[in-house]
């Protein structure tokens, strides 16, 4: 699995985030996994053109010393379709941004 991983989180700093995501994406399901929508001017084509499987989600998985990110893009209502993908470039792209921007607005250095 392809991931995007921020590691070395100190114990102050997962519960700054912990806190964060629960208020932003609702509370963390299955343990520590957050769904991150997607936002629709993101969608590849295949995506936007797959109105019954929309929305689309990242999947973050928040531990206490890590945060990883699956660079796998899916959607909630389906486990196989040609819309699920690997992120295109420039949806890591924006993935990661959203990451940096929560660690930036929480004062968070790594």
């Amino acid at each position: 699995m392809k991931q995007y991983v921020v590691d070395e989180i100190r114990a102050a700093d997962h519960e700054k985030i912990k806190k964060y995501l629960d208020a932003e994406f609702g509370p963390a399901e299955m343990g520590s996994i957050y769904w991150i929508p997607v936002a629709e001017e993101m969608f590849s084509e295949e995506q936007n053109a797959h109105k019954t499987c929309q929305p689309f989600f990242f999947a973050l998985d928040l531990e206490s010393e890590r945060l990883s990110c699956e660079l796998l893009i899916r959607t909630r209502d389906r486990i196989r379709c040609d819309c699920i993908s690997y992120a295109t470039e420039s949806q890591r792209n924006w993935l990661i941004s959203v990451v940096d921007a929560v660690f930036e607005k929480l004062e968070i250095h790594t």
